[in-house]
């Protein structure tokens, strides 16, 4: 019965389990999602991370401080981070950025009994040495900024005091740096028990209402001044006495170089004496030597004239005579050795013609022709240049037979000297021409 009953109950559809299972992803992103915001809060709200300008101070738990031994709470300085238990533990933050400090000290009595009015300012922060830094959070965490200033300055005050107590008015006015570095290091052991730190502290001024410092400054004008006066005088006294011993010097120097200058114009006197004697005897020399080579000059003059004549009348007639017999002889032999030169040539060209015309055959005449045709052609056009016609009269018989004639001369005296060639060699250049062209 039961098993009937399980086999009439319907199956499950398969839109319904996709629902479920979209439904149960769902619920799981959601639940992941709420987890990371959760984790997210918690962590922002359980780690800090503490800044480069400030300390962070964890108080709840036991922490080992090192030589300070174990504290109730651990320091985290530098930029770096911590994790702060919920509950158990607390976080502070305590800033350590520079405090300027102005120092102002009235009627304060220096060594000698003056009272002098010093002004000066200095830069104080909190020390992050861990060290010192414990002696700051004990005292000054969580409180106002402008405590800290107040009881820094009064530090400087008592140790400004104290030092100037030691120093006159003089020395506290003409090295301000070694007084500021005096109270420096008196008043640095103070402030680290503090937990501070002093970085600089400069002096600014320095005065008096007693009038010391203006009376100390015009006794020392009035010294620079009566020293300056006492240092002029001498100098001008020193002057003097070295003007006068250089006035007697340049005496006793220009005595000493007149006896040298008249020493020297005796000697130079001298030699120039010697010399104006020594150059007379040598200008005499001299005289002597130029008549002496003036009149041997003068015969080898002579004796070249005598050769130039001689070669003049050689050169004018003998010369010219042996020159013209060589030149005669050389032409008579050029002449006779070109002639028989000619003679040979000739004989040879004249074989070559003979063997070139036999081979030729009927060609030859033709090939003669062609050789010496521009020769001929240019002497026959060449004909009528020379002609000179001064004045022509001519008869007309208003035919133009005349003026025909008279244009058609120039090929007339280029007919007649082909004629004259046709008498003179045999050759009727035109007929051959006429003959060949036809061929």
């Amino acid at each position: 019965m039961s098993l009937r009953l399980l086999r009439e109950q319907p199956a499950p559809s398969l839109g319904f389990l996709s629902r479920d299972q979209n439904n149960t992803i769902a619920g799981g992103v959601g639940v992941v999602v709420v987890s990371l915001v959760g984790l997210t809060l918690l962590s922002r709200w359980m780690i800090r991370i503490c800044r480069p300008n400030e300390m962070l101070v964890v108080t709840g738990s036991r922490s080992n401080q090192g030589s300070q031994g174990l504290k109730g709470y651990r320091v985290v300085a530098n930029g770096g981070w911590t994790f702060v238990k919920p509950v158990l533990e607390t976080a502070r933050r305590m800033d350590v950025t520079l405090l300027p400090v102005l120092v102002e000290v009235k009627n304060a009595y220096s060594n000698g009994g003056t009272p002098l009015n010093i002004q000066a300012i200095a830069n104080v922060k909190v020390s992050t040495d861990p060290d010192v830094r414990n002696n700051a959070i004990e005292r000054f965490l969580g409180r106002d900024p402008r405590e800290i200033i107040q009881v820094a300055q009064e530090n400087l005050e008592g140790n400004l005091r104290s030092v100037l107590a030691q120093l006159t008015p003089e020395e506290v006015n003409e090295d301000r740096l070694r007084f500021a570095e005096q109270i420096a290091k008196d008043v640095g052991d103070d402030l680290r028990r503090l937990g501070l730190q002093l970085d600089t502290l400069k002096i600014q001024s320095v005065s008096d209402e007693v009038d010391y410092l203006n009376s100390i400054s015009r006794r020392r004008v009035a010294q620079i001044v009566r020293d300056a006066e006492i240092a002029e005088a001498e100098a001008i006294g020193q002057a003097e006495r070295i003007e006068a011993e250089m006035e007697e010097k340049a005496e006793v120097v220009s005595t000493d170089a007149q006896t040298v200058v008249l020493e020297k114009d005796n000697g130079v006197r001298t030699k120039v004496a010697l010399m104006e004697k020594k150059a007379r005897s040598e200008e005499q020399r001299t005289e002597a030597a130029e008549l002496e080579a003036r009149a041997i000059a003068e015969q080898k003059l002579q004796k070249v004239r005598a050769d130039l004549e001689r070669l003049r009348l050689q050169a004018e007639k003998v010369l010219p005579a042996e020159a013209n017999q060589k030149a005669k002889e050389l032409r008579a032999r050029g002449m006779a050795a070109a002639t028989a030169e000619d003679v040979k040539a000739s004989a040879l060209v004249n074989d070559l013609l003979t063997e070139v015309w036999e081979e030729a055959g009927s060609t030859a005449e033709l090939v003669f022709l062609l050789q010496q045709i521009e020769m001929v052609l240019d002497h026959a056009t060449r004909l009528p240049g020379r002609l000179h016609l001064k004045r022509i009269t001519t008869l007309d018989g208003n035919d133009a037979s005349s003026l025909a004639s008279l244009v058609a001369l120039n090929h007339v005296v280029v007919r007649q000297f082909f004629d004259q060639v046709k008498e003179i060699f045999g050759i009727d250049l035109i007929d051959t021409l006429s003959n060949r062209g036809n061929q």
